[in-house]
Order: structure tokens, then C-alpha cells, then sequence
């Protein structure tokens, strides 16, 4: 007979945890839950009304920083962009050198709310320019050399969230990334993790969901390994939180209306789940579509107007809900674009760009020194802010876990917190 383990089931939590997102369906069992777990659950007492959240913002494929936040008074942007760079009088001040994309109307309006921070030119030392590998860095906050199996998220709920009731089927961390748990969510310890798809989610039925299902329920074979034990326990935890979230999002109304994408209302489901008072303290969502080697123009501006609209509508429906003091959102990407424009009217990998920090308590304005751009044709910008120590300063200055127990070395922090 076959066990979970040889028929390929995942026989470990982090096993599970890891393909759950890319298939297996962590909402495909919501209909064989026990009522009386999902009804003990919803009646959980509700947590500490003042616990900080970090929501995290990836804008997947590598944005462009140069058109994002744009130094209109350098005469060497337009120098290396001959149709790409943005018009003196199109774009969005923000000082006397430097203004926002066109596109970004309500970061803008934000900024001059107080509530935004740019901090510019953020990289790390020995950039790598794959996709993967480095968004591994920037998940793993390892060194461009360094090979860590740990996420600066997972190894924060490690050291910050080691009490959490084992009995506890709220997450301390979700993710609505459609794919898989992001590597920053690993730990070395297990940690209550769940996964939506973009939005609000959806439910699969497969084969092999049916297999997990007649695993849990006992009417596969006989495994005396342990681990359909430990599969069923799994499955049913993950049961109860997908009826408790699925509820949650149903049945919420943002005082405010989202933008129409799927970027927006992956922002409305955090608002919800954060509304519900969750002990969540990390959410993860992602924007993609940034790789733009050809025909940039169009296509950025697009991208970068959903995330203007996106993150404007979240943090004025967080404001109505009078929440917008327990969240802070920030955004990153695993690398920025060449300073100059290929003959594809687009532009290719390259290193430093801008990240953008919102919140109530944020300390507006730009941050960090701007990128030099006195460079030839394919010379890449060189980095004046570690990643790194914008994570220190989530770290320390939000999460209140000292950094050193997360990142590998020291960073000092800034101070947009």
C-alpha cells in the first residue's frame, strides 16, 4: 500500500506549505469542513487592537526607477533616454529636482498628505541580474554570495512570534501571490502561513486535491508512517482558515470604492482581513509585468497607474477604519532598469531603483541620496541605500524586533519610520 509520502503527497508542513499555493489548493476543501470547527473558530476571541502590520508590495519583473521617480533637472536622463524620459512639465513634483511618474496621481496626492516616502536608490552590493536569483536576495536579505533557506519574514515570526497558540488556526502571515508561499515566509520554525490566489482567491478541484481529501477523510490505505496523521491535522487547520477567510472577504464593504484590477483587490481582501482583527502580522502581495524590455512606455504607465490607485483606495479605506496607524506598506523589486533606453524603446535589467513606504506614521518625503548619472551608454546606476536597512528600519521602527535577530550583519536603520 501506498503511503501519503510515496504517492507523492506532501508528508512535511513545509512541504505542504510550499506546493499548497501551486496547485494542491489551499481553498479547494471548504465544503467537507466540520461546522463546529468553523463556528469555534469565527467565535475566537478577538486580538490586541494595536498590533503592527506590514504589508508587503512586490512589483515582480523589475521596475523602473528613472521613470518612476524622474530627475527632471539632469540633463544626463535625457541624454540616455532619448524617447523614454518624461517631460519637465508632465511629471508630479515632489522637489525641485525630482517628480513622480504621470501615472502616479494618487502616490502623489499621498505624499503630499504626509503619508508617503520615496526612498530612492536602494540596491546591494554585487548586483545579480536574474530575475530569480535576485529576488531571492531581496526575500532571503542574504548576500548577493549567500545561499539562505530562511526569508527575513520567516526569520522575524521566529524570533517575534514564537508564543502563538499551536492550537491557533489564524495565520500570522498571508500571501496573495497566486503562485507559492514567497520564499521571505520561510522560518525554521512552522509558523502559521496561508495563501490566497490574486484577489479574492479561487477554489480548484483536482485529482490530487481528491487524493489530499481521501487521505484526510481515511478512506485511502492504511499509512503506518504517521503521516496521513500528520496530513489530516494539516488539511483540517487549513480547512477552518479557509472558511474563516473566504467569510471574511464575502462579507466585506470598504467604506471607499477599489479600483477595477486584480492588483486593487488583492489591496480590498488585506483591508478586510485587517478589518477582522486578525493576529496577521505580515501580508504579501505582488503587482507583475515590470520586465519591460520593449515598448515601455505604455505598458509602465499602466502598471504604475495600478499601483497609484490601488495603494491610494487601501490606505483611505484603512483610514475609515480607523486602522491606518497599525499598517505600514511598503514595495520593492528585485532590481531597477539601465539608466539608458535600448533600441526596443524599452529598457533592460539593471540595479538601484526607488521603493515607496506608506502609512500614517511614515515620515514624508524622499529618503536616501538620488542615483548619479553621469554614465555611458549601458553603465548601470551604483546603489546608496542597502535594502537592507530599509528592512532594519521596518525591523526596529515598526515591528519592534531588533534587526540582528532577522538580517545577517548590521544595517544601520533610517529614518522614514
Amino acid at each position: 500500500m501506498n503511503s501519503p509520502h510515496a504517492s507523492g503527497l506532501p508528508s512535511t508542513r513545509r512541504d505542504f506549505l510550499g506546493r499548497s499555493a501551486k496547485g494542491i489548493g489551499l481553498l479547494a476543501f471548504s465544503g467537507f469542513a466540520p461546522a463546529f470547527l468553523v463556528r469555534s473558530t469565527l467565535g475566537a476571541p478577538a486580538p490586541e487592537t494595536d498590533r503592527r502590520i506590514l504589508v508587503v508590495i512586490q512589483l515582480a519583473g523589475g521596475n523602473d526607477g528613472l521613470n518612476t521617480l524622474v530627475p527632471f533637472e539632469d540633463a544626463n536622463y535625457y541624454r540616455l533616454r532619448p524617447t523614454l524620459a518624461l517631460p519637465k512639465d508632465k511629471v508630479l513634483r515632489v522637489g525641485d529636482t525630482h517628480g513622480l511618474h504621470p501615472a502616479c496621481t494618487g502616490l502623489h496626492r499621498l505624499l503630499q498628505d504626509g503619508k508617503l516616502a520615496v526612498v530612492q536608490n536602494v540596491g546591494y552590493p554585487n548586483p545579480n541580474r536574474s530575475h530569480f536569483r535576485s529576488t531571492e536576495i531581496w526575500e532571503t536579505a542574504s548576500a548577493s554570495d549567500d545561499f539562505a533557506p530562511t526569508g527575513w519574514v520567516g526569520r522575524f515570526l521566529d524570533h517575534a512570534c514564537a508564543g502563538q497558540p499551536a492550537d491557533s488556526h489564524d495565520p500570522l502571515a498571508i500571501h496573495l501571490t497566486g503562485t507559492g508561499v514567497p520564499q521571505s515566509f520561510m522560518g525554521e520554525k512552522p509558523h502559521a502561513v496561508f495563501g490566497l490566489g490574486g484577489g479574492l482567491g479561487n477554489r480548484r478541484e483536482t485529482d490530487e486535491n481528491r487524493r489530499l481529501l481521501e487521505a484526510m477523510t481515511g478512506e485511502a490505505p492504511a499509512d503506518p508512517s504517521g503521516n496521513a496523521s500528520f496530513l489530516s491535522q494539516t488539511l483540517m487547520d487549513t480547512l477552518v482558515t479557509e472558511k474563516k477567510v473566504q467569510r471574511v472577504i464575502a462579507d466585506y464593504r470598504p467604506a471607499n470604492p477599489y479600483p477595477a484590477s486584480t492588483f486593487a483587490a488583492s489591496l480590498r481582501s488585506i483591508a478586510a482581513l485587517i478589518a477582522a482583527r486578525l493576529p496577521t502580522r505580515v501580508y504579501y502581495a505582488t503587482l507583475s509585468g515590470f520586465d519591460t524590455h520593449s515598448g515601455q512606455g505604455p505598458a509602465h504607465a499602466n502598471l504604475l497607474t495600478q499601483l497609484s490607485a490601488g495603494l491610494a483606495a487601501f490606505q483611505k479605506d484603512l483610514e475609515a477604519l480607523r486602522l491606518s496607524d497599525q499598517v505600514l506598506t511598503m514595495t520593492f523589486s528585485e532590481f531597477g532598469r539601465r539608466p539608458s533606453e535600448n533600441e526596443s524603446r524599452g529598457t533592460d535589467h539593471g540595479t538601484a531603483a526607488p521603493l515607496f513606504v506608506m502609512g500614517a506614521n511614515v515620515k514624508a518625503g524622499l529618503h536616501g541620496s538620488a542615483p548619479k548619472l553621469d554614465l555611458q551608454r549601458n553603465q548601470d546606476l551604483t546603489f546608496s541605500t542597502d535594502f537592507r536597512q530599509v528592512y532594519a528600519t521596518a525591523l526596529t521602527n515598526w515591528l519592534q524586533c531588533p534587526p540582528t535577530d532577522v538580517i545577517p550583519g548590521k544595517f544601520v536603520p533610517l529614518n522614514f519610520v
